[in-house]
């Protein structure tokens, strides 16, 4: 049997590539739903996610997946409209006049954010087209020195700093050049006269994750099921022990795929991950009437949240029964921070206030209910060095033959975080399983795999 620990889009991947090669599988999720982060809160329609989701058009594991599942048609491709909020007012940012008639950058500013977005490396006048293509040249350059070279100090100042401080906090100026650029690969298919798609899938994501564990098999899925200890025994993985409400079981197991954050990995084999994670405070709040015409307001003005992402300004409020579904979110560098240590009751009075705020013609009474959520690991600190940090899929040489790693951690999470780098994860790790094991091979029909011995995205 090979064990799986950690029942979110990585585990379930793993096991459902495992399954379709006839390996014994069974997943041990900790909580008491599958899903991780793609958890979910009941509306009056659809549900919606504790955490805001969306796919970028440069995500095709997880679309051919969907279809491999027999989802092909619920991924749905939606603009989603993004706004800039500074001195009161909100810019929208999505279309070439509406960048160029932002008043806090210069024509010239424009031009070098515009480059920089492009890959094109107009440096010295004469511009080039490969300065960008090797992430791994700006692995140790510091992000603020970067953008100062590469664009000017007005677009730093004035469009990206404050974007940093939001996104990474005290933090932000030990992020790589690299991220940055990784980021802008990352995203997707731009429309000039509409905007940047992204994708939903068409009643949530649980659908995708409710998919794979019907493909598993819920037999094969636990929940509730925390794993404990993994024995090793003559430098290879023998067992492993679980916790749960009914008692404690020892199964013995061929090999441990852990799908889990890196101090999951350490707790359970003493490997030592270098990578710093940043949490999140994430609220929904329920309204009933919109507080703003566009999907991402990223903010420039003091604000207790990073951003507000006004759900139903890209899918339809129909979906959830005409809620309107807003999330207010922050992201936490430390523990001893005071938003990550007030209740929920403070949580949701500081975004109110902040909202009001920003919009003095919100009101109170709008709001239907908020359900507030948090993690103390929801992303990684892209810091310099990042890549000589990550994690090895295959543990034989750290830890012991058989020991798997497809968490937040490794290479497929790169340059930023995503269901789609999970299930990339997740397949990488059971191909080692299936090239190692000989008791199958790889189904034709299998999706989105990277040759063995690629590093991930």
């Amino acid at each position: 049997m090979i064990g799986i620990v950690g029942g979110g889009v990585a585990g379930l991947a793993a096991a459902y590539r495992l399954r379709k090669t006839g390996h014994d599988v069974r997943v041990f999720e900790a909580s008491d739903d599958a899903g991780g982060l793609a958890a979910t809160y009941e509306t009056r329609g659809d549900r919606i996610e504790k955490f805001y989701h969306h796919l970028s058009k440069s995500e095709e594991t997880i679309v051919e997946l969907a279809e491999e599942l027999g989802l092909g048609n619920a991924v749905e491709w939606h603009v989603g409209k993004n706004a800039y909020y500074v001195d009161g007012v909100v810019h929208p940012m999505d279309k070439p006049w509406e960048i160029l008639a932002y008043p806090h950058l210069s024509l010239y500013d424009t031009f070098r954010l515009g480059m920089l977005t492009l890959d094109i490396d107009v440096r010295g006048g004469i511009p080039k087209l490969d300065t960008y293509d090797d992430l791994r040249d700006f692995e140790d350059v510091p992000i603020t020195e970067f953008l100062l070279d590469h664009t000017t100090r007005g677009v730093y100042e004035n469009f990206f700093e404050p974007l940093l401080e939001a996104k990474f906090g005290s933090r932000k100026e030990d992020v790589s050049a690299a991220w940055l650029l990784g980021r802008v690969k990352f995203r997707g298919e731009r429309d000039l006269l509409r905007g940047e798609f992204l994708g939903y899938f068409d009643g949530g994501f649980h659908r995708l994750i409710d998919a794979l564990v019907s493909a598993v098999g819920r037999e094969h899925v636990e929940t509730g099921a925390r794993v404990t200890d993994i024995e090793i025994d003559g430098g290879a993985v023998d067992s492993l022990t679980v916790g749960a409400e009914t008692g404690t079981a020892t199964h013995d197991v061929d090999g441990v795929v852990i799908a889990a954050m890196p101090n999951v990995l350490e707790d359970l084999t003493g490997y030592t991950c270098e990578i710093d994670f940043q949490g999140t405070v994430c609220s929904v709040l329920s309204l009933s009437e919109s507080v703003m015409d566009t999907y991402w307001l990223n903010i420039a003005d003091d604000a207790p949240f990073g951003a507000l992402i006004e759900h139903t300004n890209f899918v339809p409020p129909e979906r959830y029964g005409g809620e309107h579904l807003l999330y207010a979110v922050s992201y936490v560098q430390d523990s001893e921070e005071e938003l990550w240590r007030m209740d929920d009751e403070g949580v949701e009075k500081t975004w109110l206030s902040g909202i009001e705020d920003l919009f003095p013609d919100f009101d109170r009474g709008s709001v239907n209910w908020i359900e507030t959520a948090r993690n103390p690991r929801t992303a990684p600190v892209y810091e310099r060095g990042y890549l000589d940090m990550v994690i090895p899929y295959d543990l034989d040489n750290e830890v012991a033959e058989g020991i798997y790693y497809a968490g937040m951690a490794s290479r497929a999470q790169y340059p930023e975080r995503s269901l789609n780098g999970g299930i990339v994860a997740g397949f990488a790790c059971a191909d080692r399983i299936i090239e190692r094991g000989g008791t199958g091979e790889v189904s034709p029909s299998a999706v989105g795999t990277e040759p063995i011995g690629d590093g991930g995205r």
